[in-house]
């Protein structure tokens, strides 16, 4: 750990600063039967990302003001509406429909996947062509709200496709800090994860004991989730767990110059 962190850990054990709030974001585990078993879709993040540079990481990212702004579910909105969520995740709806909001756009800015369809029975088969980049790259730059572009191509939000799976806070010694809901979805079946996007450097699909095994840098929320993964042999034992959702923010304990994360 830098010598700047073990510094934060100690001025905010002593009440000499206060932790940064954190933002409230939204992650996808995307998954799909191989060969061998349930694979799940890992981005590296660029070497010079202020957060978590280097690291092997699901798609995702903060909830945006437009995730915000478009919160109702509304008529496009397709499976468990905003209060399911917000039991779940132990939010408020808005929040929660943003969460899920979040959830699909990042799916889309950062893997090229699109979880929207037609109606609540179809998806939309292919989302890789030029029109759709064009798409994917105006919502990345803030130019547009998953919202219009729904409306406009006549495309239904699939909240059903999701699946709630896990709930991390960043520690207050990080500068930066994240409250993230974890989201499992399956890969639909016409669509590929396609290079998306500037933020990553490597994509990869994998087995998630391989990946926990492999030695790639991951950080503790992934390790968590690609461990709870690792038990089901398919993407519909996946989906089907009933999982409890529990917020985790990892404490801080300090010794010396050592400082240790503890769950």
């Amino acid at each position: 750990m830098s010598s700047e962190l073990v510094r934060r850990a100690r001025a905010l054990q002593a009440g000499e600063v206060q932790p940064e709030p954190p933002r409230a974001a939204a992650t996808v585990a995307l998954v799909r039967d191989g060969a061998a078993g349930l694979e799940v879709y890992l981005l590296r993040r660029v070497g010079q990302m202020e957060f978590a540079p280097g690291m092997h990481v699901f798609p995702g990212g903060s909830v945006d003001p437009a995730d915000r702004r478009d919160a109702g579910a509304g008529p496009g909105w397709v499976g468990p509406g905003p209060a399911w969520w917000a039991g779940r995740f132990g939010t408020d709806e808005a929040l929660a429909a943003a969460l899920v909001r979040a959830a699909v756009r990042e799916t889309f800015e950062e893997a090229g996947v699109l979880l929207a369809g037609p109606s609540g029975d179809e998806l939309v088969d292919d989302v890789s062509g030029d029109d759709w980049e064009v798409e994917r790259a105006g919502l990345e730059a803030g130019r547009q709200s998953l919202s219009a572009l729904l409306t406009r191509r006549g495309l239904r939000l699939r909240a059903d496709l999701l699946a709630p799976l896990a709930h991390w806070i960043t520690p207050e010694i990080r500068p930066k800090r994240f409250d993230t809901r974890f989201f499992l979805a399956a890969l639909p079946e016409r669509q590929v994860c396609r290079d998306a996007g500037t933020e990553a450097d490597r994509r990869l699909w994998i087995r998630p004991a391989e990946a926990l095994g492999s030695g790639i840098a991951l950080m503790q929320p992934t390790v968590a989730v690609l461990e709870d993964l690792a038990a089901h042999p398919d993407v519909a034992s996946a989906l089907a767990a009933d999982r409890v959702i529990r917020p985790v923010l990892p404490r801080v304990e300090i010794d010396g110059d050592q400082v240790t994360f503890v769950l």
